[in-house]
């Protein structure tokens, strides 16, 4: 129970490996629904499609012989619509509540729109219960184009669709903000503009409690998951620290980074956080390359290009948006290192980024050069 109304109906998915099809989720997801039971019952939003007969009895289970009124869907991904069909079929007299474009998207899905029995909504359209007023509002790729959120000025609770969710289960014990982070970089990152404007929109509501789509029900220090997600989608810097993220094919760029490491420690470096991009969650490393407002990038050359996993990364950074941030070099290449000069070129479209002046370039090994050069790059990359 949320409140004395509002009830939770969504399942844990623990047999999940890879969330999207690339995301490691090794607690598993959330697949959240919900109930308010007043003189109209509504349903938010269904589940995924292998959790259908488990949603359905949770459902029955909380309303027994009562039938749902509304099904209110605020995401058309499968996730979380992918049993709009069976309720359908099971609760024949409820009436769908969505975006027209949330419709269209029925249509595709279903080969059916609900045209008998729909109510397309809007921004700042309605919807009473009873006790309850559901005040919809759209969020626009937040991230797909027909996603809207709801407020209930009953409870003062704000259904949040996938905004302020996380990756794993809702028995899972671990900290919010580290996988709501890889979460939010890896699959809303890059549309920080329309998170800002869905932000500015809700700014004027007195919300008490937020559920999200995934993860758990927030209903304390609101201000903190609040600020962190005005952090992320305004690309700002949420912790002091530097990012190191590397490739190394035989160790020597590895002994660049170690020695990175120590200068910067000697420096008083808040935080040093290291990726091996090689071996690392992927998901991770870009998690960290937003938290963090300093970002060393240490690559050898690979086929006159750059390393694969390095490059994949950039790749990673730019379709998100990267900006705002001190970036620094460490190339490496045995006859013609050409690393510096692919990640410039790769990087020369995103905004704000400032490149320190010192590019350490090692031919092979470490010399005592380098040793200077890193030296200097510390320096550099904490001014």
């Amino acid at each position: 129970m949320i409140t004395k109304d509002t009830k939770y109906v969504g399942v844990n998915d623990h047999s999940i490996d890879l969330f999207e099809g690339q995301y490691i989720v090794p607690n598993g997801m959330a697949y959240n629904s919900y109930i308010i039971e007043d003189e109209k019952i509504a349903v938010f939003d269904t589940v995924d499609k292998a959790f259908g007969e488990e949603w359905l009895a949770n459902i029955k289970k909380e309303l027994g012989d009562k039938k749902p009124d509304y099904l209110i869907v605020q995401h058309m991904e499968p996730d979380h619509s992918a049993n709009i069909d069976i309720f359908a079929k099971e609760y024949p007299d409820a009436v769908m509540v969505a975006t027209d474009k949330a419709f269209a998207m029925m249509q595709k899905f279903f080969k059916c729109d609900f045209s008998e029995r729909r109510i397309a909504v809007k921004d700042n359209d309605t919807l009473s219960l009873g006790t309850h007023t559901l005040t919809f509002y759209t969020a626009p790729m937040v991230h797909w184009p027909e996603v809207m959120m709801t407020y209930d000025s009953e409870t003062r609770a704000l259904f949040s669709a996938d905004a302020f969710g996380k990756f794993g289960a809702l028995d899972a014990d671990e900290d919010w903000a580290c996988e709501a982070r890889r979460y939010y970089f890896g699959i809303v990152g890059k549309y920080g503009a329309q998170v800002q404007a869905t932000l500015k929109k809700l700014a004027g509501l007195d919300i008490k409690i937020i559920c999200p789509l995934h993860g758990p029900i927030l209903s304390e220090n609101l201000g903190y998951y609040l600020d962190l997600y005005n952090t992320w989608s305004s690309y700002g810097v949420e912790s002091e620290g530097v990012v190191i993220c590397y490739t190394s094919v035989y160790g020597n760029t590895k002994k660049a980074v170690e020695k990175l490491c120590e200068e910067l420690e000697e420096l008083g470096c808040a935080k040093v956080a290291v990726n091996d991009l090689a071996r690392c969650d992927m998901a991770e490393a870009v998690e960290d390359a937003f938290r963090y407002g300093r970002i060393i990038l240490a690559t050898t050359t690979y086929n006159g290009d750059i390393f694969p996993f390095m490059r994949e990364f950039i790749n990673e950074l730019c379709e998100r948006g990267y900006r705002n941030r001190t970036v620094g070099i460490i190339e490496n290449g045995s006859w013609a290192p050409l690393a510096a000069k692919k990640i410039m070129k790769m990087t020369e479209g995103l905004k704000s980024i400032t490149y320190t002046d010192t590019t350490v370039t090692i031919h092979s090994a470490l010399s005592d050069d380098n040793l200077c050069q890193i030296k200097e790059l510390a320096k550099e990359i904490l001014a």
